[in-house]
């Protein structure tokens, strides 16, 4: 098939790849010059596994190409995938402002028929509005539909390789058919391909995250009382997991949430609850559960080193909100940051990928280093953030000789609270007894 994708953000430089991975004719279109450059000459600007990879062989294989010229790449495609970006808005909602742009342009450049189809995070009527302005500009027969992603960062290629289900939502049984097809080579191992009406498959988006940031919360509310009671967060996580009804996913505490979806979904949903007259509650807990459970790690530095911490440098291992990705939006390490700064505190951070984006989301308040010893040295604790591989298996003796306190704040549980008092390090972790009762 011969396919347009506007937008060459994480979304839409993901799908593009992939189906052009799949055999289609791609062209990725963007109104950013200097990005459509970088990806002609083979970089790409945000960090996936596997995508640089999987971009140079579909460029080489010319199934893949990128262009800023929009009007040319829609004429020559009988499907268009919008994939442009939908941040939030002020009041909580889903911005549409490039969507409502992108359907104008799409309107405008269709010399026949077009499936038009709403990749982008959008909130449930979207599908009716692009409709309506595509219909308000052209003659041409147009069907839009809504096909939400599922993309995890750090793990996006194999999501939409093999992804869990795929949604659709059109009422048309031909442009069903035509995206069933289109979608076949990805779901040959028996995955669900679901059709439903388009208000359906684009609440279903936000029904997802919703769900997953709601076990989240849970958990790291859960761990606060496990602290106070004596119990151990991860005996518990296990216990529940066990539970065929709640499954192991997504029960890990830490200190809260990022990226670009949940904290902008859960408020979109929210929104969407209130311009209907449904106050969503549990929505509003998870938000505001996970607002502060940023601050937790450095109520746990405060309650060691005490409100001054000046003279105190802190060493953060991890920037970015999740492992395997660059992203910085709504990442704790910002918040947890701001919070030991304010009282006087130096920090010196690591990221193996997330160093620019780092610097670029938080400033020169903090320093950055290549090396995650190097950023220990001399510093009264070490905080980890974010829990990357390379984090995992720690040389204890060296970091305790650099460290200038044997102090450790786990903010994801990676490491095991007895090995690292074996090594005499206090131990912090998140829903745990702490490094007392793990030295007995």
């Amino acid at each position: 098939m011969k396919i347009t994708v506007v937008g060459t953000g994480y979304v839409g430089l993901v799908t593009g790849t992939c189906l052009a991975e799949s055999g289609n004719q791609v062209i990725c279109v963007d109104n950013d010059a200097h990005k459509i450059e970088q990806l002609e000459s083979g970089k790409i600007p945000i960090y996936e596994p596997g995508l640089e990879e999987l971009v140079d062989r579909n460029v080489k294989g010319q199934r893949l190409s990128f262009t800023t010229d929009l009007k040319s790449a829609v004429a020559t495609s009988t499907i268009t995938f919008i994939a442009v970006g939908t941040p939030q808005a002020d009041d909580g909602s889903c911005d549409l402002t490039a969507v409502r742009v992108v359907a104008g342009e799409i309107a405008e450049a269709m010399t026949g028929p077009q499936i038009v189809v709403n990749k982008s995070t959008v909130p449930v009527g979207t599908a009716e509005l692009v409709t309506g302005i595509i219909q308000g500009k052209t003659s041409h027969p147009v069907e839009v539909v809504s096909n939400p992603e599922f993309l995890k960062e750090g793990a996006a290629i194999d999501d939409f390789m093999k992804p869990d289900r795929v949604v659709i939502g059109t009422s048309s049984d031909e442009v069903a058919r035509t995206m069933k097809e289109l979608y076949s080579p990805f779901v040959r191992t028996g995955k669900p391909l679901m059709v439903m009406d388009p208000p359906s498959a684009e609440l279903t988006k936000y029904a997802s995250n919703a769900m997953l940031a709601t076990k989240i919360s849970f958990m790291n509310e859960l761990s606060r009382l496990s602290e106070k009671v004596g119990a151990d967060i991860s005996k518990v996580r296990q216990g529940m997991g066990a539970d065929q009804r709640i499954g192991p996913h997504f029960l890990f505490p830490g200190v809260g949430y990022g990226g670009s979806c949940f904290p902008k979904d859960i408020r979109a949903l929210s929104h969407l609850g209130q311009e209907n007259g449904v106050h969503l509650e549990i929505l509003a807990a998870v938000d505001s559960v996970n607002d502060s459970q940023k601050r937790v790690l450095s109520e746990k530095v405060v309650a060691r080193f005490g409100e001054d911490l000046s003279g105190h440098k802190f060493a953060f291992w991890g920037l970015a909100f999740k492992p395997k990705t660059d992203d910085m939006r709504e990442a704790p390490s910002i918040v947890i940051a701001e919070e030991l700064v304010k009282r006087g505190a130096k920090v010196c951070a690591h990221d193996p990928e997330a160093l620019h984006t780092g610097r670029e989301a938080i400033g020169d308040s903090i320093e950055y280093c290549d090396d995650p010893y190097l950023a220990a040295e001399g510093a009264s604790a070490l905080l980890l953030i974010t829990e990357w591989n390379e984090y995992r298996g720690p040389d204890f003796e060296r970091l305790r000789s650099l460290l200038k306190e044997p102090v450790i704040f786990d903010g994801r549980n990676i490491w095991d609270m007895k090995l690292a008092s074996k090594h005499n390090f206090e131990y912090f972790g998140i829903g745990t007894r702490g490094s007392s009762d793990a030295k007995k």
